[in-house]
């Protein structure tokens, strides 16, 4: 059973096609039509939601936790367990449900005021994506008073995963500056303002969790129709346990890819393992190298395979402040709220824009793979550990190592040394919400003098039918002066690297020069930045 809040009311279902979107079940099931359909792939933001965590200790309003938008199109419905689900409808104040004696959410208020609707099909989801900022704007404001006020590059990230084609974007960013303001002139004027943050009977939620065999050697999914079954294991034992009978089911972390083939290529899975429940593949540590499964000379930083986009972020900052910097034209707030680095390593799509970061960072990839046919009393969910080298994992167009009943636990990133240096440059249509037409990411390492090239790895996306390191580049770069020409040489070597295709995106012989100038350009970047730290 999966149990949520949807605009303020409990539900709890059992027989559920687990397959059912939150679109789906808004429109179809609960016939609110406020949230819209445009391109069913995540790519528009007309069907954007807004969502919380809720809390199952009655302490939401003390420490509420954030908001973050979703798209509704092609995120599962059992995503929603244990959360608090709101649409556009729900945003107004309007307990009589009359038009005309509605309190408008400042989002939707600046809206009308800045003129910020035409045809208003996309309206539904600029409302939601401009409310979720607003909200944890109003939450930061409580916790501390000097909060900046919302900028201008606030609103343009929170609406860029939202495509409008009539109105414009001017009005609408100037209504996401105009928020703020509202609710001001209603706290002044002690109107007020609807709190989403509401402390909601959530007992159910933890009485059914505290009631769930989670000590049997049974678990039994949330979802069942006909057939059809979802699990969400708690833990990775339980994952373990579930995947080690059911080694053919379909694992469902974000969703932000697999999505796509239940909307685009209609395909109903038999038996879905949901990965959102489990702590442990959600956090993060720092590994001594050594220790390693495969020891490596130097610390490592340790990502769960389960942590999203935004969870990563905060970290990569730390650690990896290059890598961090791509993340704004890594898709959209929507999609990176979901998205995970073990789906994007899993899905082994040769354009997604981490594995070849990860690539030239000489990551390794820890696999699980359970094993049914050894299980044994002392070990209901036996299993074998692997990790290799991610330049290992691709094996052919969306083949990886994983095999049925596998699964990705980690990721293990070197930490980079000082004479070490990263460059990412990606290339693609729009500068957000966009998919990769090629991505370029360099590590280079220089000797102490600042004078020689002493290792390289190029990473390459959407250059070949898998991520891969561009080998003959990196050869011939080892050794060399740090000067232009010689990156200019290794450049030339590119074409007995890879042969890129001619696509939707771009054609081959774009590809190559566009990839080509990058490399030299990273080497102008080195270069320049040796220049500076010896000046």
């Amino acid at each position: 059973m999966i149990s949520f809040y949807l605009n303020g009311k409990f539900h709890e279902i059992a027989d559920l096609n687990p397959n059912t979107t939150v679109l789906e079940y808004l429109r179809l099931h609960e016939r609110q039509s406020d949230t819209k359909e445009g391109c069913a792939s995540g790519d528009c933001g007309a069907c954007t939601v807004m969502a919380q965590p809720l809390l199952t200790n009655g302490n939401e309003t003390a420490n509420p936790t954030p908001f973050y938008t979703l798209n509704s199109c092609i995120t599962l419905l059992s995503l929603m367990d244990g959360h608090h689900l709101m649409t556009a409808a729900y945003l107004a104040d309007n307990p009589e449900n009359h038009p005309e004696r509605a309190s408008l959410h400042p989002a939707q208020q600046a809206m009308v005021d800045c003129h910020g609707s035409q045809c208003g099909f996309c309206t539904p989801g600029f409302v939601m994506s401009l409310a979720s900022v607003y909200e944890n704007y109003r939450l930061q404001k409580v916790k501390d008073a000097t909060t900046d006020e919302l900028s201008y590059d606030d609103i343009v990230a929170s609406i860029s995963g939202n495509l409008c084609r009539c109105t414009g974007y001017r009005p609408i960013i100037e209504a996401g500056l105009a928020m703020a303001d509202i609710g001001q002139q209603r706290d002044t004027a002690k109107a007020a303002q609807k709190d989403f943050t509401l402390a909601l009977a959530t007992d159910a939620m933890a009485n059914r969790k505290t009631a769930d065999p989670l000590h049997t050697n049974i678990i039994t999914p949330a979802l069942t129709h006909g057939s059809q079954k979802l699990f969400i294991p708690q833990t990775i034992d339980e994952l373990n346990q579930v995947l080690a009978a059911n080694p053919k089911a379909t694992i469902w972390a974000g969703g932000t890819d697999l999505g796509l083939s239940v909307t685009q290529h209609f395909i109903d899975h038999d038996v879905i393992i949901q990965l959102s429940a489990i702590d442990e593949l959600k956090s993060w540590s720092l590994n001594d190298g050594e220790k390693s499964v495969v020891p490596i000379s130097t610390k490592s930083l340790v990502l769960g395979a389960g942590m999203s986009y935004k969870k990563m972020l905060p970290v990569l900052e730390q650690y990896f402040p290059e890598f961090a910097a791509l993340f704004e034209r890594i898709a959209s707030p929507q999609i990176r709220n979901m998205g995970t680095i073990g789906g994007n390593i899993a899905n082994a799509s040769p354009i997604g824009d981490l594995p070849p970061i990860l690539l030239a960072l000489d990551a390794q990839v820890h696999l699980r793979h359970c094993d049914t046919d050894r299980n044994s009393d002392e070990s209901p969910a036996y299993y074998t550990d692997e990790t290799l080298p991610l330049s290992e994992f691709f094996l052919d167009y969306k083949k990886t190592k994983l095999r049925a009943g596998s699964y990705v636990v980690a990721i293990h990133i070197p930490l980079l040394q000082d004479n070490q240096h990263l460059f990412i440059h990606k290339i693609s249509k729009r500068y957000e919400d966009d998919i990769s037409a090629c991505l370029l990411a360099a590590r280079l390492d220089i000797s102490v003098d600042g004078m020689t090239i002493e290792n390289v790895k190029f990473g390459l996306g959407g250059m070949a039918a898998i991520p891969l390191l561009a080998t003959k580049s990196q050869q011939a770069l080892i050794g060399q002066p740090l000067t232009v020409a010689s990156f200019e040489k290794a450049a030339q070597m590119l074409p007995m690297d890879v042969s890129p295709m001619t696509d939707v995106r771009a054609s081959r012989e774009y590809r190559m020069h566009v990839v080509q100038r990058l490399l030299i350009k990273c080497g102008k970047q080195l270069v320049a930045e040796v220049q500076t730290i010896s000046a």
